[in-house]
Order: structure tokens, then sequence, then C-alpha cells
């Protein structure tokens, strides 16, 4: 482990969490409540800026970290999110003689055995490894020219010494109620672990890129690098070249007469088939690892080849780097399939169904308030496009914000860990497509979808229709019995109605009148032995201050046990 950088990422950490500690417990409890609010938004900022510059800075896992964290909106302010969401996978290169070891090692004899050519300056730097050019001595496939994938060097003992310490912060954080109830940490830290190791075995790499060309072989304009396994190992890969024009470089792609609405639509379809058809996902699809290729009568940059559907009558949408890929399970990709038809259909109920089925919110959550919310979100905003929602004036987003304040501050939301990187991936997939095209509609992409969804739904055969049938037949049965229970309970007494809004907020309002006594207590306590102090009445001032203290524990360890 390297002891250094261990106690350099567990000291920020430990810095952060005491911090709040102060601004945002011990600070409420005596009554500056309002000093802590004001200045939370400017605290929360430097936060993230200076975890971007000690990201930027170690590189190896904090970059991963970094990335991670700016996809939690569902437990982290928007101030945060915002400020890592554009920390880059690019760090300072390696020098090529360190890179040029480790290939050799990999393959045991010279670099110069394998490539005619080898470029010394990477063409890209990443956190784990960084990727040159060459061309192979011996062609392979019908191409030559290739892009080589090499590890950094000492990159296992740096993702162990980072992994141990966000560990160590794990079971810090675990203590922190208003965060474990929405997250279970170890498991996030599991799951995190599990895809970065999965990152640095580049054979799983190469066969991920083989999957997901499969996956596309038959639908044109979707294309993939070809894997060189002979010269691949776990820490080098081998593949095609097909560098062309950066999936961001708007310019580069208008001037190739390619149009820029046909790339977000093709990107946008590409994910749905991903996500919700073949339940495997390129999980990382950030400007690096897309690509645009022009029509082969066309100028292009870089090289051809290709594999996954050449589109022999206009330009190929291009994937390559799958170290990052996600899986979704059967019952993931049924919840999600529920939230695309309670989308496409603007069907709230259904859109609430999924997030059950999704496992994204906690038992004790309102239901029909979140309902509530989504049919007004549909009622506001579906059907418009980025360029749209933009034009709508600050007042009216203020205003909505606050009517669905309760449902993001007070209802349980909590993200699955197997969600994490799917949620990631589609909020970098939403930026890209409103970047290439202004006017992109999600809706009306995803309309149709819903639609070709519930036409499998319904042709399902007899066995769907028999078992709605008896569904609906049994509820019809039990109907008069319910209603005579009903009316029984009304009768002797014994009904109830449950009103969990009611409940919540007479149980924050007596939890209030608590803290405040609790806050006058110890506020009389501490500034009555500061005047004795003060008056040179040493033992009774001391006395009142230690009472004091007593009451600001006792305040901790009750919000502790509830």
């Amino acid at each position: 482990m390297l002891r250094s950088r261990y106690r350099r990422i567990t000291f920020f950490f430990g810095k952060v969490i005491l911090g709040i500690i102060f601004w945002d417990l011990i600070l409420t409890k005596v009554g500056l409540r309002g000093l802590a609010t004001r200045t939370r938004p400017d605290r929360l900022q430097k936060i993230a800026i200076r975890f971007r510059v000690l990201a930027t800075e170690l590189g190896g896992v904090m970059i991963k970290v970094g990335q991670f964290l700016s996809s939690r909106v569902d437990v982290l302010p928007e101030i945060i999110t915002r400020e890592l969401a554009n920390l880059q996978d690019e760090v300072a290169p390696e020098d090529y003689e360190d890179i040029r070891r480790v290939a050799e090692a990999e393959f045991d004899e010279p670099l110069s055995t394998r490539f005619s050519e080898f470029d010394l300056v990477p063409m890209a730097a990443a956190s784990l490894g960084q990727v040159h050019k060459a061309k192979l001595v011996s062609p392979d496939g019908g191409f030559e020219s290739v892009v080589v994938k090499v590890q950094r060097p000492n990159i296992e003992n740096i993702i162990a010494t980072d992994l141990a310490a966000l560990k160590t912060v794990g079971r810090w954080l675990r203590r922190y109620r208003p965060l474990a109830k929405r997250a279970d940490v170890p498991a996030l830290l599991r799951e995190f672990s599990k895809i970065t190791y999965e990152e640095i075995d580049y054979l799983a790499e190469g066969k991920n890129a083989e999957t997901f060309a499969a996956n596309f072989k038959d639908r044109p304009g979707v294309r993939v690098p070809k894997v060189v396994w002979p010269h691949t190992t776990k820490r080098v890969l081998t593949l095609e070249n097909v560098q062309a024009i950066k999936i961001t470089d708007y310019e580069a792609i208008s001037a190739a007469g390619i149009s820029r609405n046909e790339v977000a639509q093709r990107l946008f379809e590409t994910y749905l088939q991903q996500i919700f058809e073949d339940g495997f996902f390129h999980a990382d699809p950030h400007p690096g690892n897309l690509f645009v290729a022009p029509p082969p009568s066309l100028p292009e940059v870089g090289e051809r080849g290709g594999q996954g559907g050449e589109a022999g009558s206009g330009w190929t949408l291009t994937f390559v780097d799958f170290g990052m890929v996600g899986r979704v399970p059967p019952n993931i990709r049924a919840g999600l399939r529920e939230a695309a038809i309670g989308i496409g259909l603007q069907d709230s109920s259904r859109l609430v169904k999924s997030y059950q089925m999704l496992g994204v919110l906690l038992p004790s959550a309102d239901l029909k308030l979140i309902q509530k919310f989504e049919e007004q979100a549909f009622e506001r905003f579906w059907g418009k496009s980025m360029a749209e929602l933009q034009q709508i004036s600050y007042e009216e987003m203020h205003e909505f914000a606050k009517e669905i304040r309760d449902v993001f501050y007070e209802m349980p939301f909590q993200m699955p860990e197997n969600l994490i990187f799917l949620g990631r991936c589609v909020a970098i997939l939403s930026g890209m497509c409103t970047g290439l095209n202004p006017d992109f509609n999600v809706w009306t992409g995803i309309a149709p979808f819903a639609q070709k969804i519930i036409r499998e739904e319904t042709t399902q055969g007899l066995d769907f229709w028999k078992a709605e049938i008896g569904e609906l037949g049994r509820a019809a049965l039990s109907l008069p019995r319910r209603l005579d229970n009903v009316l029984k309970m009304m009768e002797s007494g014994d009904m109830s109605v449950d009103t969990p809004n009611l409940n919540r907020y007479a149980d924050r309002l007596e939890r209030t009148g608590r803290r405040l006594i609790n806050a006058v207590v110890f506020a009389t306590l501490f500034f009555s032995g500061v005047q004795l102090y003060l008056a040179e009445e040493g033992v009774f001032a001391g006395i009142l201050i230690g009472s004091s203290v007593i009451a600001l524990v006792r305040m901790a360890l009750i919000r502790r046990r509830r």
C-alpha cells in the first residue's frame, strides 16, 4: 500500500466530514441554522473544487470517483455534481520508456518485433492507461494501422491503495444517517471496486467489444474496432484504428455533410437498443469514445476498416473503449421498460410503479405525492425540446421547484448500486445529444419505442390474456366481501384513515419543538457560564459551562439514536 497516498485521501475526506458535522449538525443545534444555510452553497462548491484538484493531481481511481460522484444527483447537492461533471479522464501521460517496459514485459519481446511503427507520444492519456498509435509488422484482418492501449506502471498498487482509503471513508459515512438511508455505501463500494478491476482487465475489454459488435452486426451505421488478439494481453490491448471525427467536433461533422440531428438520433436509438433490448451497454460514452466516420467517398479523419454493420450509403457511428460496460438484469430491464411506457404514454401511475420495480423508493415513500409530482411534470414539460425547456422563465422553474421540494428532499429516494452507472451513462448521453442538436426531443424519441414495447407485451399470446382476465375476475368476486368489511368497520367505529403527510408534519413539528427547547437550555447554560467567568466566579462558571456541554452531547446522542 502507498501510505502517503492513503493518508492524503483519507485526510481530505476526513476534513470534509468534520466540516459538515460542525456546520450542518453542531451549529444548527445551537440556533445558528441561518448562518449554516447561507454559507452552504459556497462551502460545497469549494469542497468540489478542492476534490477536483486532488483527483487531477493523483489520477488513478480518484478520477473515477469524481465521475461517479457527479452522477449521484439523488444524494449529493446539484452544486457539487455540476462542478464534478466536467472532471475529465485526462491526466499527465506516463514516460514512454515506462510504457514500453510494461508492454515488452507482457509480450516478452521487444516492441519492434510486433510493430513497425510505435508513436512515442500518446494520442490519449487516461487515469488507468494510455493509448499510442502503431502499425503492425504483419497486417491482421486486412488492416495495418492500430492503436495500442497500455496500462500505467504500478496501477494495481495504486488502485488497491485508493480502494482501501475509500473503504475507510465508507465506514465513516455509514454513521451519517441521512446518507445511509438513501444509499447502501458498502454495496456502492463493492460495485465501484468490481467495475474498476474490470477496467484493467484488457482481455475482458476485448471480449466486451466483440459482444457489442455482435449485438449490432445487423444494424447498419454502427461500427466497433476489431481486436487484434495475438497482440493483446491482460495489460496491453491492440485494436484496429478507427479514429474519425470526434462526436463533439460539430463543425467537422457539418463540413462532412452529415446531419448533426441524425447523429443525435442514431446515438439515442443505439442506447435504447443497448439498455432495453440487449441488456448490455457501453457505460462510458464521453466524447473521446465516440466518433463519426464519413462515407467512403468523402475525406475522413483517421483510417477505415470496420466491423458491426458498415453503412454503404452513409456515415457510421463508431464506439471505442469497452472497459466500462453495464449489464441490465431482466428484473431491472422490466422496470426500465415500464418507465419507458410511463413516459411515452404520460402515465404517472406506471412511472411510479416502475420506481418500485427498480427499487429506487424506500418503503416510507408517499406514492400519491410522487405521482402528483409526475403529473405536474408531464403537464408542464412533456413534449418540449431542450431548447424550449431552456426558454422557460426562471420564475416558473423556481415555482415548480418549490412545489416539488418535498418530493426531492423529504421523500426517501435511493439509487440502487446496479443503476448507478446506467444513470451516469444516461446523463452524459443526454448532454451529448443536446450538444449535437439543441432542439433534440427525447419525448419524440422514446414515444415510438414505448409503443413498440406495448405491442410486444400485448402479443404475448393466450396465457397473457388468461392471466389478465383471471386477475380481473378475482377482483370482481372479492369486491362484495370487501365492501361488507368496510361497512362493518364504519359501524363499529374501528375505521382509521392513514394520513402520511399529516403524520410526518406533526412528527417534524414535535422534533422541532424538542430541538428548540434543547437549544435554549444549552444557550442559557453556556452564556450564563460565560458571564460568571467574566465576573471571576470560576467555580460556578465551570459548572454551568460543563452542564451546557453535557446538554449539547445529549442533543447529539438523541439525534443519532433517533
